[in-house]
């Protein structure tokens, strides 16, 4: 066999040009350098702290940074750690990063972050405790009265503003306490108030920086025309009228319009289209799609937050502020033991008139434990599911999931991915006398010079069948449209769309109509091959049933999913073969898109709580009548901003993962509701009793508090796999 004789012109790559220095920093943030080495530098910066220049802004600021992998702002001492990887480069883009740092809200940031968990009302209370011992008795108490200042005023106003809350009562406390001559108990037991508080902060902040850090962007480098020279940029740097040069394999950085050149550009990951189009000027080209072949010049319309890539990963942000009707029920529960709190302090004080058990029971409160934990477990439960490939919008999205008892599976793109393989091969009468076998080994010879995913499928096709490569001359491709190649019996052979061979290249296919009709509404993909003598034959090829797809069903069921039902497109036997070999409980064929939402309605009208896994546009209604929609990482934008849960991993595993996690938060929830309540009613049986002193009381209070946001932090386990790094 003569060896294979192809030309094809590859598309290079823009040339590999040496990083360009970060532009001049704008006046902005003073700061200065401190101490460097690779990898670490301190800055210190004398705003810091200030209204304005907020250490929780600052440091989610350069958090964002792709490069960073630490940033921790130290308001008192205004300095500013950085550590993060990628050389000079990157350290020049931190520094100018920090230069534009702007005070403005951070998405996925909670409301409260701002405020810093402060250490100094602790390190004062101690310096009061030191001096006690060396002054009279009027300017001890002079001098406790000044450091109660804070928890005193802090009572005041919130009694005035929002009513009897948990503050008024430790203002009540350590007041009594205070006006009972007792400096030293009043200022411990400020001092573990403060101790408390400063915890509380350090594990919220820390669950909110967990979250914000797993939905930071990781934005594409690009080429930009500078100066009639490319230069290589962050992707989220590219200016709105650039031109951005963007070669195979490349991530497309910005929304825009291609300005010249034509390409196959894969945009699954935005709309969920399973194959790649063709783009040429002035086609639209989307932030995150990726070019698969061809070069690309393209004018950038959209850039950094504005992509629709951004916009859609700032509404999956803001959904973090969704609350759940366990919080809400948290929250309203510990404002009502705050009056239980008091009305048994008042009885307390009525039965005995003993004022330092008064001061016990007063140091007692649920909110804390009740108020905290559930959100920090929800934030924990979150990050536990990212870690595991699967984006948990809010509180709100575990709950439901954990209640779901009907999961709804829409086949293509979920129970199916975008892997193809060849199912048919179908040859027309022909003067080569060319066999199933022959064709396919034909057509694979030449697609081999391709990167397609239809081309792809055939040649691994003709590869599982051993078949033997076929001699052909130059290869010619058209970009978008398919190749044609001469071989040594059949003169030029063509193969592409339909399209292609009938409206550039005048091989007709109407006559073979009825075949082409029977594979395409079998949900199949064609590919069309002829010679200048006419249609030769085509190739059918469709998605794959996903390997976990079988093991994941079985698991959802021993996870407690009572029903597990599909809907498709697919003619009424295909699917009732892939129903039976998934073990599914029921499915709906020859579905319509808009009749999706219909059925998931009729299922919930039936009391069932439904769970929706689609991916597709007309998946959207579907996801959003469901207690809880599910979207699969390649689904279309408007599929993911609709799901409550988002899988970030192409598997189908992580919707079990997603479900076990969530029954284990609520578990994790209502056990630590349990404990906090439990512990805390026997310490104030203990206060009532009068077996705890006020500065027991509050340590054990603050003890209880913390051990349950602790084991809220914590967070749940599975067994379920990790997703990778």
């Amino acid at each position: 066999m003569a060896a294979v004789v192809a030309h094809i012109r590859p598309v290079s790559r823009p040339p590999a040009a040496p990083a360009a220095p970060a532009p001049a920093p704008t006046p902005g943030i003073d700061y200065r350098i401190v101490h460097e080495v690779p990898g670490r530098i301190r800055l210190r910066i004398p705003a810091l702290g200030r209204s304005g220049c907020e250490a929780a802004w600052m440091e989610a600021w350069m958090d964002a940074a792709a490069a960073v992998t630490e940033a921790r702002a130290n308001p008192v001492a205004g300095s500013l750690v950085l550590r993060y990887t990628g050389g000079a480069a990157a350290r020049e883009a931190l520094l100018h990063r920090l230069q534009a740092f702007t005070p403005e809200r951070i998405d996925g940031l909670a409301d409260d972050c701002g405020r810093e968990a402060a250490a100094a009302p602790m390190v004062t209370t101690l310096l009061t405790l030191a001096a006690l011992p060396f002054l009279t008795p009027p300017m001890q108490m002079l001098l406790t009265l000044v450091n109660l200042g804070s928890t005193l005023a802090k009572g005041a106003e919130t009694l005035l503003r929002k009513g009897v809350k948990v503050e008024v009562l430790d203002a009540v406390a350590v007041g009594l306490a205070a006006a009972s001559g007792k400096p030293y108990t009043a200022n411990i037991t400020d001092l573990l108030l403060d101790l408390g508080e400063y915890l509380e902060q350090r594990t919220a902040r820390q669950s909110d920086r967990l979250l914000r850090r797993l939905l930071r962007p990781d934005p594409a480098m690009a080429w930009v025309e500078r100066d009639g020279e490319l230069t290589q940029i962050a992707g989220d740097q590219v200016r709105a009228g650039e031109l951005v040069v963007i070669g195979p394999g490349e991530t497309v950085p910005v929304d825009g319009h291609v300005h010249a050149g034509t390409a196959l550009v894969n945009q699954s990951t935005v709309t969920g289209e399973d194959l790649p189009v063709r783009k040429e000027p002035p086609a639209r080209v989307i932030a995150g799609s990726v070019l698969v072949e061809g070069r690309l010049r393209v004018t950038a319309t959209r850039v950094g937050a504005d992509t629709t890539t951004a916009r859609v990963a700032r509404f999956i942000q803001e959904s973090l502020d969704r609350g759940a009707d366990t919080q809400r029920l948290a929250d309203e529960l510990a404002d009502k033991r705050v009056y239980l709190t008091l009305g048994t302090g008042a009885a307390v004080y009525a039965l005995t008139r003993d004022l330092t058990r008064l001061q016990s029971v007063f140091l007692v409160d649920y909110a804390c434990a009740l108020k905290l934990g559930t959100p920090v477990a929800f934030k924990s439960g979150m990050v536990r599911a990212a870690d595991h490939g699967v984006l948990m919008k809010g509180g709100d999205a575990i709950e439901r999931l954990a209640g779901v008892d009907t999961l709804v599976f829409d086949k293509t793109g979920t129970l199916t991915h975008s892997d193809l393989m060849v199912t048919d091969v179908h040859v027309f009468p022909n003067d080569l006398g060319c066999t199933e076998q022959q064709l396919l080994a034909l057509v694979a010879s030449v697609e081999e010079h391709a990167s397609h995913p239809v081309a792809a499928a055939v040649v691994e096709a003709a590869r599982e069948r051993d078949l033997a490569h076929i001699s052909h001359g130059e290869v010619d491709y058209l970009v978008a449209h398919g190749l044609s190649a001469d071989v040594d019996a059949g003169g030029r052979i063509v193969v592409g769309s339909r399209h292609y061979l009938e409206e550039h290249m005048d091989i007709g296919f109407a006559a073979h109509q009825t075949l082409v009709e029977g594979l395409q509404e079998a949900g199949k993909i064609l590919l069309y091959v002829g010679s200048h003598r006419g249609p030769l034959g085509v190739i059918a090829l469709r998605d794959t049933l996903r390997a976990d797809a079988a093991a994941t069903v079985a698991r959802l069921r021993a996870l407690g999913i009572r029903q597990v039902l599909m809907i498709t497109g697919d003619r009424q036997e295909k699917a009732a073969a892939l129903a039976a070999e998934l073990g599914l409980d029921a499915f709906h064929a020859q579905v319509e898109p808009e009749e999706k939402a219909q059925i998931v309605e009729a299922l919930r009208a039936d009391g069932h709580r439904v769970g929706f896994v689609g991916d597709g546009v007309n998946d959207g209604p579907a996801l959003s009548v469901a207690d809880v929609g599910i979207a699969m990482p390649r689904g279309a934008d408007i599929a993911r901003a609709t799901a409550d849960v988002v899988l970030l991993d192409d598997q189908l595993t992580g919707i079990a993962d997603a479900r076990e996690i969530a029954g284990k938060t609520m578990r994790l929830i209502r056990g630590n509701f349990t404990a906090a309540s439990t512990i805390n009613t026997g310490i104030l049986g203990g206060a009532v009793l009068g077996w705890l002193s006020p500065v027991a009381s509050a340590l054990l209070h603050n003890g209880a508090t913390i051990a349950v946001l602790l084991n809220a932090l914590k967070g749940v386990s599975i067994e379920g796999r990790a997703a990778e790094p």
